[in-house]
């Protein structure tokens, strides 16, 4: 009997000695919906977990065309925890179906005031950094075909160019639908819409994906894709024989942003990375690949992207782009859907 008490007694400490293991391990499964760039994803889950270690970041990513329809298609259920690295515009859509609870941030005040929800009392959305739209421009392809290196919008509307843009599907790329919403905010309805159809005239197709178009342009497919800053300059510090043209009439731009979604059962975990995703080292991070950041006197310049691509960005009118979101797209779909690619 003595020794029967005494192996139970062993037994149950080793048993608490191990629960008590398990529960120092045991990490919170944080399910994030992103449209951040793939190639970046790990450097994000690596730099928050070493100062989360007990949150697991779970990645479910795809461009901000389909992000936002996924979404859209779970609002009456949300399942992700927290919306992270999506567009700005696409959070204001989603906030009109109560999709996100308000949080402030530790330290979101010293954010500019333009990069974040300050309509409500408790921001429903927080940016973290502006991707920018730009031309990738092959200097080899191009000169094979004779293309001059476009300076505007209006010039990759002219016949010269036929055959060789590739520009991005504005209802599955964030890219292409700033581009659109962009494009109308400068020229008005009409004038938008009919530069457009002059461009399809020159489109080799419309990708589904925003980085496609500079991925393309940068392996030689094509001669020029319109895309965004950061992969134009990723693709050239790479050895790519691109130009990146900010073109001179403006550029259009959003926010990739956050947002805690109103039914998520680990609120702890996602206020975590709502804190940390403002702080001066999340910040620091955003500036290594893109160079324009939420918070003020952080920001370095980014190596080959386009000089002085933030006086070109146009006053974007997000919430006018966030409401006329569905109108826009239906009616692109209608004129040019029929040189997209397929779907996967």
């Amino acid at each position: 009997m003595k020794f029967a008490k005494t192996f139970a007694l062993l037994a149950g400490g080793v048993a608490m000695a191990l629960g008590s293991t398990t529960a120092a391990f045991a990490k919170t499964d944080l399910l994030v919906y992103t449209a951040v760039e793939a190639d970046e994803l790990k450097k994000f889950k690596n730099a928050f977990e070493a100062d989360y270690p007990d949150v697991n970041i779970k990645w479910v990513r795809d461009s901000t065309g389909i992000i936002t329809s996924k979404l859209m298609a779970e609002k009456d259920n949300p399942k992700a925890d927290i919306v992270w690295g999506v567009a700005a515009t696409s959070l204001l859509l989603l906030s009109k179906h109560n999709y996100f609870q308000g949080y402030a941030p530790k330290g979101v005040g010293k954010l500019e005031k333009k990069y974040y929800d300050t309509k409500n009392k408790t921001p429903i959305w927080v940016g973290q950094r502006a991707w920018i739209a730009s031309v990738c421009y092959n200097t080899v392809e191009a000169t094979k075909h004779g293309l001059p290196l476009p300076t505007s919008w209006a010039d990759l509307a002219k016949p010269v160019y036929k055959g060789h843009v590739i520009m991005p599907n504005p209802n599955s790329s964030g890219t292409g639908f700033l581009d659109v919403s962009s494009w109308i905010q400068m020229q008005g309805e009409d004038k938008a819409w009919a530069f457009m159809d002059a461009l399809h005239v020159n489109i080799a197709r419309y990708t589904h994906s925003g980085s496609k178009p500079c991925k393309l342009a940068a392996k030689g497919e094509i001669p020029i894709g319109v895309s965004f800053a950061y992969r134009g300059a990723k693709s050239k510090n790479g050895g790519a024989p691109l130009e990146v043209v900010a073109p001179i009439e403006g550029v259009g731009w959003d926010l990739e942003a956050f947002g805690i979604v109103r039914n998520t059962k680990n609120l702890k975990a996602a206020r975590a990375l709502a804190d940390w995703s403002v702080t001066e080292k999340a910040n620091r991070i955003y500036n290594e690949e893109y160079a324009v950041v939420a918070m003020p006197g952080i920001a370095k310049p980014v190596k080959n992207f386009p000089p002085g691509i933030q006086a070109k960005m146009i006053q974007n009118n997000f919430q006018w782009a966030a409401d006329n979101r569905i109108r826009i797209l239906d009616e692109w779909r209608k004129r040019y859907d029929g040189k997209s690619e397929p779907k996967k």
